[in-house]
């Protein structure tokens, strides 16, 4: 299964959920796409199998997904403080790929209805998705 991983900024949220994803399913390919070197190199160094930056890597990368994990920006052009470009939103919410997003409300989007969560309890339900979807129970 390949997973890919999409994350701008600091990458900090893309560092928590591959390192999550490869403590607890080692054998999962994992791609980290950063918005920007500074996001890839960080997911990288958490245990990426690869990795890869800007608007073509988000596209070619969506291509081949199975499942796409990152902040809700992904799919919003000029998110992220304007590192998501048209482009890569369109890849991500084109893509046949499963999503998982992750609600982060940041750069004007407002996710209502949701309990107030800490970036680390967000991660993790996303990650526990993930891995539902690694291990075949997810739909």
């Amino acid at each position: 299964m390949n997973i890919v991983i999409i994350d701008g900024s600091g990458g900090r949220m893309g560092k928590l959920i591959i390192e999550h994803l490869k403590r607890v399913h080692p054998e999962a390919e994992l791609t980290a796409i950063g918005t920007n070197s500074i996001a890839t190199s960080v997911m990288v160094k958490a245990g990426a199998d690869v990795g890869a930056t800007g608007e073509n890597a988000v596209v070619v990368a969506c291509r081949r997904a199975d499942v796409i994990v990152g902040p809700i920006g992904i799919v919003i052009a000029d998110s992220l403080h304007g590192e998501v470009t048209p482009g890569m939103a369109k890849a991500a919410g084109q893509s046949p790929a499963e999503k998982v997003l992750v609600p982060i409300n940041r750069c004007n989007h407002h996710i209502v209805g949701l309990g107030d969560c800490s970036m680390s309890e967000l991660v993790r339900q996303a990650c526990d998705f993930v891995c539902t979807m690694i291990e075949g129970k997810a739909t």
